[in-house]
C-alpha cells in the first residue's frame, strides 16, 4: 500500500543551504506536502483567486522589482496581507534581501523567511526535482533488485526460492547491488519507478548457509549503487511439468506496480540450470526491446513467410 510523505522545512534548508531570516515559532515543524513552487506575483497585486497556501512561496527579480516601486507603507499592506495565508515559508532568490516591512509583518504572521544566492529559474526547478522525489508514492517489496547491463532488474518470488543466490552470482560477473529482501519503490512520474534499499539492510545480503555479508566489502563499492530504475521484474518460480511457459517470448506480459506497467518475465528453475546467465540475457532481451528489436517477433515472421513460400511453390 502506498503512503503519503511530507518533507521537513529544515531538512530542505540543509539540503540546499538556504538562510534563514527569520524562523517561525513552529520552524522544526513546518513540513512540505506538495512538490509545486508558487511565485506569488498575483497575490502581491492583491489578487488570492485559486491560491494555494500548501506550497512554498518563491520571490525573484520580477516580484521584487514590483516591491520596490511601492512605498513602506504599502509593502506593509500588501506583506500583511500575503502573510495571512498559512504558507510555509517565503523564499527570496539571487541574494536579494527581505524588506523590513517583510520581516515586520512575517513576525506578526509567524511566517518563516528564507534567502538563497542562486537564480530563481534553477532553485525552484531543483526544489521541485528534489520534492518530487521526496515526497513519491512508495511502496515496500519483498524481493532483490540488481543493476544488469544498465537494466534495473526486480527479482522476486517466494522465499527461499533462490533470489539471492543468483544476486551474488551476478555481482560475481561485474553486476550491481541496489538492495537484498526489501525493495522500496518510488513512483517518481507517470512512467518510471525508482527502487532503493532500506537504510538499514543497504549494502547487505543474506545468504542461507552462511548469514549476512557486506557487498561494498567484500566484492567492492563498484559492485553496489543507492538507487535505481526499475526496467523489469523477473519472477523466479519452480519448475512445473504441468505448467505451459512461454517457449517463442510472444507474451507481452506485466505487473503493475504503483500505477506503473513493468515488463514482467516469469523464469521456471530446476537444479542444474544457469539462473545468472538467464537473467544477464532478461536484461539484454529488454534493452533490445526498449529499442524497437524483437527478436521473437522477427523469428515468427521468418516462420511465416518460409510456409508461404512453401506454399506458393506447392501450388
Amino acid at each position: 500500500m502506498a503512503d503519503n510523505y511530507s518533507v521537513l522545512l529544515t531538512q530542505l534548508v540543509n539540503v540546499f543551504n538556504l538562510e534563514v531570516t527569520y524562523a517561525a515559532t513552529d520552524y522544526e515543524k513546518i513540513r512540505l506536502t506538495v512538490a509545486d513552487i508558487a511565485r506569488p506575483g498575483l497575490q502581491l497585486s492583491g489578487y488570492f483567486d485559486h491560491f494555494e497556501p500548501v506550497r512554498l512561496q518563491v520571490v525573484g527579480n520580477v516580484e521584487m522589482s514590483y516591491l520596490d516601486k511601492l512605498s513602506s507603507a504599502e509593502r506593509r499592506i500588501v506583506f500583511d496581507r500575503l502573510f495571512r495565508y498559512k504558507f510555509p515559508a517565503l523564499l527570496v532568490s539571487r541574494g536579494m534581501v527581505h524588506s523590513d516591512e517583510c520581516i515586520e509583518m512575517a513576525k506578526k504572521h509567524n511566517i518563516t523567511l528564507l534567502r538563497c544566492h542562486e537564480s530563481t529559474s534553477f532553485i525552484v526547478s531543483s526544489i521541485i526535482t528534489y520534492l518530487n522525489a521526496e515526497l513519491a508514492p512508495r511502496i515496500t517489496r519483498h524481493g532483490v533488485l540488481m543493476e544488469v547491463y544498465g537494466e534495473g532488474m526486480l527479482l522476486i518470488g517466494e522465499s527461499g526460492i533462490g533470489k539471492s543466490e543468483a544476486a551474488v552470482e551476478l555481482l560475481k560477473r561485474g553486476h550491481r547491488l541496489i538492495a537484498d529482501d526489501a525493495v522500496e519503490i518510488k513512483r517518481v512520474n507517470s512512467t518510471t519507478l525508482v527502487g532503493t534499499a532500506p537504510p538499514l539492510i543497504q549494502n547487505y545480503v543474506e545468504l542461507r548457509g552462511i548469514g549476512i555479508i557486506n557487498v561494498a566489502k567484500l566484492f567492492g563499492v563498484g559492485a553496489v549503487k543507492a538507487e535505481n530504475e526499475i526496467n523489469l521484474v523477473v519472477n523466479i518460480v519452480p519448475w512445473d511439468t504441468h505448467q505451459a511457459y512461454d517457449r517463442l517470448g510472444l507474451e507481452d506480459n506485466h505487473m503493475d506496480i504503483l500505477g506503473v506497467d513493468v515488463p514482467l518475465n516469469t523464469i521456471p528453475i530446476t537444479p542444474g540450470r544457469n539462473l545468472a546467465v538467464i537473467l544477464e540475457v532478461a536484461a539484454m532481451n529488454n534493452r533490445q526491446r526498449k529499442m524497437g528489436y524483437n527478436a521473437a517477433l522477427e523469428f515468427t515472421e521468418q516462420i511465416n513467410n518460409h510456409y508461404m513460400q512453401a506454399t506458393a511453390n506447392n501450388n
